[in-house]
């Protein structure tokens, strides 16, 4: 699998395979997984050359998290790169609360029975990169990130404090650290394109995560963070490229966008993008994982699996050629913004 080199602001080197692993369905995300199905499709990723491995304790209140340490376990750590995020607590002792009706973001349909807190202090972030290096049964982590400090998330009515929690305590507690080599790389994962470029404007940042909001179906990054991104040297791992599901299915009925039913409108542009596609002989699926890679600030692409078959589909998508017409019939119909790069 190809390999992109990146360099953190302080000099520190990463290796990114053009495609990571996106750990959140290990996590039960729509379903219960079987143990060793789980950690089977971890060993497959790796097989097909994966290098980069994303979690996080919200996947399953640390399941995930477990089940990726325990796959990679005796394969060589300094050939990973594991990347895991701060902003939740575990207490196995109190109940799981029940998911939030007025946010996004989702909740699981398993996981372990442990109760999640958000937490963006010092302490609490010192507590959650413990509670994740015993899960992992990991010395250090590669790549800490600040996750979900968000609308989606916390709400409007939450979300100002919670950046203001995250960057005068989650931040502090990343930089150190970094400096300790505790971890090689910080930064945040988030599912809004103008947090992240609140969060990078605010501090000394090398990476960020962004689900969502830079895909051939929307390109909200497009005109203020990705060319932010590039003047500070921030690399972008993308996330969520299929907007939930309507990029890898089409536009077919129940076809899911940000986690919920697409509308008409959504269902709509996706049908016409779709037409282009098959018209330049590729599926929308494969359209949608190339253009991912095209702008110059993308580091690597993640993208989730729940079998070892998946992880091999998704190897053969990225590795489809697309033609470099595909892109211009697509802008000059108005489905991709014009000044979105393209070969």
């Amino acid at each position: 699998m190809k390999t992109r080199q990146f360099k953190t602001r302080s000099g520190t080197a990463l290796a990114f395979t053009e495609m990571g692993f996106g750990t959140a369905p290990l996590g039960d995300l729509f379903k219960k997984l079987d143990e060793a199905d789980a950690q089977n499709t971890v060993r497959a990723a790796y097989a097909d050359g994966i290098r980069l491995f994303d979690s996080s304790p919200h996947y399953g209140n640390g399941l995930a998290e477990a089940r990726v340490g325990a796959a990679l376990r005796d394969k060589p750590r300094d050939d990973l790169v594991i990347s895991t995020k701060i902003g939740r607590v575990m207490d196995p002792f109190s109940p799981v609360a029940k998911p939030r009706a007025d946010v996004i973001s989702p909740g699981f349909a398993g996981g372990f029975p442990h109760k999640a807190s958000f937490d963006y202090s010092y302490d609490g972030t010192m507590r959650s990169v413990e509670q994740s290096l015993l899960r992992m049964g990991l010395g250090r982590i590669d790549i800490l990130l600040i996750h979900d400090c968000d609308t989606w998330t916390h709400g409007k009515t939450d979300v100002e404090p919670r950046f203001k929690e995250a960057m005068e305590g989650a931040y502090k507690a990343l930089d150190k650290l970094r400096r300790d080599g505790t971890v090689k790389a910080i930064g945040v994962g988030l599912n809004e394109a103008d947090m992240c470029e609140r969060f990078v404007k605010a501090g000394d940042f090398d990476v960020v995560l962004l689900a969502g909001r830079y895909s051939l179906l929307e390109q909200p990054a497009l005109a203020s963070f990705l060319p932010l991104a590039l003047e500070k040297k921030v690399g972008v791992i993308l996330a969520g490229v299929f907007n939930s599901g309507i990029l890898a299915t089409g536009a077919v009925p129940g076809a899911k966008y940000n986690y919920s039913a697409a509308s008409p409108e959504i269902m709509d542009r996706v049908g016409k993008i779709e037409a282009v596609c098959k018209a330049h002989g590729v599926s929308i699926r494969q359209a949608a994982l190339r253009f991912a890679f095209l702008h110059p600030a993308i580091v690597s692409v993640l993208l989730g699996a729940e079998t070892a078959a998946e992880i091999r589909a998704n190897a053969a998508d990225i590795d489809t050629p697309v033609p470099d017409a595909l892109w211009k019939d697509l802008k000059s119909q108005g489905l991709l913004q014009a000044e979105a790069p393209t070969p």
